[in-house]
């Protein structure tokens, strides 16, 4: 089972696996540096937000509530899973370290995003949260590829 998670999907040729690399990184960098870090206390982290390491921006649990149902009963959960998996999910997207799972909970995130915060707004505001759920799934199925973390753990269990 273990294996299966780091196992990547690998193209035939190196160079089909960089391109298949490049919207995984570009991805996880824009969740962790921008989607993330202003609502998760990171290092990097804007200054102005007064975030501890691991806190979650103090604004966020109430625009969770507002999606009512079940996140309104569990607002301060589900801000957490969001900020944490935005900011620290980018992180192991962008390095392609245990991809499918994080893909997985990024997919979730960006579905809410999408269909629940931003959906009111207009198509238009939910592209990018749309963007980054479908660059999730492709990633939740094929794994991080050959220019990941996965691949070499991969390589070592098979040995």
């Amino acid at each position: 089972m273990i294996k299966r998670i780091f196992t990547p999907i690998q193209m035939p040729f190196w160079w089909q696996d960089l391109l298949f690399a490049v919207p995984r990184i570009v991805c996880g960098y824009l969740l962790t540096s921008d989607f993330g870090a202003a609502k998760f206390g990171l290092p990097w982290s804007p200054a102005d937000n007064n975030l501890k390491f691991f806190e979650v921006a103090f604004w966020f649990p109430n625009d969770v509530a507002e999606y009512d149902g079940i996140f309104a009963m569990f607002p301060t959960f589900f801000a957490w899973m969001g900020a944490f998996s935005e900011a620290v999910g980018g992180i192991f997207l962008l390095l392609g370290l245990l991809t499918r799972p994080f893909a997985v909970l990024i997919f979730i995130t960006m579905f809410v995003a999408a269909f629940f915060q931003q959906m009111n707004q207009g198509v238009w505001n939910m592209l990018p949260a749309m963007g980054m759920m479908w660059v999730s799934l492709f990633y939740s199925i094929l794994g991080s590829g050959r220019f990941g973390l996965d691949y070499i753990i991969a390589k070592k269990m098979i040995r």
